[in-house]
């Protein structure tokens, strides 16, 4: 049995990563509730990261979105793109650095150099969309089942019955018992948006690890990667005060060094693995029933890089890149991955947590209000 005490913590410190906690920090973006250090200064608070190829094979397509509604002049914001061979193993690594004067007028540089971009900087609709009252339902359902005795597996994994999944399920598709709504409909924050070369970022080879980070005298402030992983996986068993220094530790880190905190995300994998009321079929999970259960997944979330296949023209499916290189899914050998304005990120993240594959977990939403495009400069609508 799981102790009242950890499944407290366990589920309060998931439920922050999408909910807004006594006023003091916003819930928006796929990075929402973030360190105290960057929610005090929202300029430097990276919401979300998209990384793809352009239609004709030429060109890399990167947008950071920044949680507040203008950019800092004492602030950098950099596109840090890793290249290689295969996931995983980059060799060489391209940043295009970004700063803004009082103006807001931007000067980008590659690996300092000047070269010739194609940028735009401004309040744009962030294309991520979230059912946030659903999710938080959710796993308000699912605390309720943990704190009335429901069991786990050796590899923390819960046992919740058949009736216990379909009111998790049926929470998080709804708000409020209604539709689902989006809990970020409207919300324009400052937006970077960058077009470059390929031939400028693929020396390593032509499969590239994408991250961002916003930097200042002081050093890193932030990082991110995929959408949700640093907020809803980190300090899940922890008090708030040690969670905020796994957090801070973790933004300040990069992929070279984020391997240590491997096991602190192994610790909220579990939890997930059990909403398809199936132990063991998440993404990666070991066949043993065992602590090491989640370990490759969590050494892969740790890296926290968007994964992108340059070589392809065609982008469909987050996540194609390790679905075609872990899993063998030949079907995605050829498509891009990363992450464009009009992928269902989040739900394909969540799913492949709780079922092993791209879909199976969703909170009834499929696409945002607003209609962006992959192909069209700056890809953000107004």
């Amino acid at each position: 049995m799981i102790c009242m005490t950890s499944t407290g913590r366990l589920l309060a410190t998931l439920f922050a990563g999408i909910a807004v906690l006594g006023g003091l920090r916003s819930a928006h973006a796929s990075d929402h509730l973030d360190t105290p250090t960057v929610a005090t200064n929202p300029r430097a608070d990276i919401g979300d990261l998209y990384a793809w190829t352009s239609a004709d094979g030429k060109q890399l397509n990167l947008v950071m979105t920044i949680v507040g509604q203008s950019f800092s002049d004492v602030v950098e914001y950099a596109f840090h793109v890793d290249s290689g061979t295969t996931l995983g193993a980059t060799t060489s690594t391209t940043t295009i650095a970004c700063r803004f004067n009082a103006e807001q007028q931007a000067t980008c540089r590659v690996n300092d150099a000047q070269r010739s971009l194609r940028v735009f900087a401004g309040r744009r609709d962030d294309p991520f969309f979230n059912n946030v009252k659903g999710t938080r339902a959710a796993y308000k359902r699912a605390a309720a089942a943990l704190s009335s005795g429901v069991s786990t597996d050796a590899a923390s994994c819960p046992r919740f019955d058949a009736t216990t999944i379909s009111e998790i399920l049926s929470e998080w598709r709804h708000t409020d018992g209604g539709p689902a709504s989006d809990f970020l409909a409207g919300w324009s924050p400052a937006s970077l948006v960058v077009a470059i070369d390929l031939e400028l970022v693929t020396k390593g080879g032509a499969t590239l690890g994408v991250w961002a980070t916003t930097s200042s005298e002081d050093g890193q402030l932030d990082r991110m990667g995929r959408p949700l992983t640093g907020n809803a996986l980190l300090g899940t068993l922890a008090s708030p005060e040690v969670s905020d220094k796994l957090k801070e530790d973790y933004n300040h880190a990069t992929p070279a060094t984020a391997a240590r905190f491997a096991p602190e995300i192994e610790k909220a994998l579990g939890l997930y693995d059990g909403f398809d009321g199936q132990c063991g079929n998440q993404l990666l999970a070991g066949k043993v029933e065992s602590a090491g259960r989640y370990h490759a997944l969590a050494a892969l979330l740790a890296d926290d890089r968007l994964w992108v296949n340059s070589a392809s023209k065609v982008c469909t499916q987050f996540f194609a890149v390790e679905l075609a290189q872990l899993k063998k899914q030949r079907e995605l050998a050829n498509d891009c991955g990363g992450r464009t304005p009009t992928y269902s990120a989040a739900n394909v993240y969540r799913s492949l947590l709780a079922t092993g594959k791209p879909t199976g977990i969703d909170d009834g939403l499929a696409h945002d209000g607003r209609d962006h495009s992959s192909s069209a400069f700056p890809f953000l609508v107004e």
